[in-house]
């Protein structure tokens, strides 16, 4: 992103409609008949596989050979570090692809290298256009390119968060830790009415949902820090 502040780059989104369902099968694997599918002639019948199906161990794995195979095929190369950032030059012009599941982003220095990328990819695989990327991952993109300007907020999803645990109305606060703030097993419960009334309190699953959204992306340290304190 921050690159796509500082060279003003193009930046569009597209999805994967179901994705799982492009990778290839490289071993037998056999499965019962679906429900309702099984005759009084074929019930001793299982079914082959011949390409990937939700819900098996490898099937993102495979999703991800694919696209990879695909890909690198029209000139794209991998990043060295980041297995799903991809990247092509031609010229001049550049383009950088992203993937996340079946969520691409797209950036690039020329719109018609962009466009070509996008029917490359519509050609192998039944995809949605986006256009310019404005929402991925629970992550609301804001852009002001007259100012070189790129802001990611979650706004969203912390309103959903708060919502979800009935805090929607709470005051906020200046700080989430004070200075010299410490844990102690004093603090622990120590009797099983403390405990029993605790399990009616989803303490895990907030800062969990959280941590999820806030530590993960390192978007905000200071939060970060706090939710991983507690």
């Amino acid at each position: 992103m921050a690159l796509v502040a500082h060279f003003d780059l193009e930046l569009h989104q597209m999805d994967v409609k179901t994705a799982f369902l492009n990778g290839d099968i490289d071993e037998t694997i056999y499965m019962m008949q679906p429900e309702n599918f099984v005759s009084n002639e074929s019930k001793s019948i299982v079914c082959k596989l011949k390409k990937s199906i939700y819900g098996l161990k490898q099937t993102s794995h495979q999703w991800y050979h694919k696209f990879h195979q695909v890909i690198t095929l029209y000139g794209f190369e991998v990043n060295v570090v980041d297995d799903c950032v991809y990247h092509k030059f031609s010229g001049s012009k550049y383009i950088f692809l992203v993937l996340y599941v079946d969520d691409i982003l797209l950036a690039s220095s020329d719109t018609g290298l962009l466009h070509e990328t996008k029917r490359f990819l519509t050609k192998d695989f039944e995809m949605k256009d986006l256009g310019e990327a404005s929402f991925v991952l629970g992550i609301q993109i804001l852009r002001d390119r007259s100012h070189g300007i790129l802001r990611l907020s979650q706004e969203n999803y912390i309103s959903k968060v708060l919502k979800r645990f009935d805090m929607k109305d709470s005051k906020p606060g200046d700080t989430l830790i004070a200075k010299g703030d410490k844990f102690s097993l004093k603090q622990c419960l120590n009797n099983d009415v403390e405990r029993n009334e605790m399990q009616k309190i989803p303490y895990a699953s907030a800062v969990g949902s959280l941590i999820n959204k806030v530590d993960g992306l390192n978007l905000y340290f200071e939060l970060a820090y706090a939710f991983l304190y507690i």
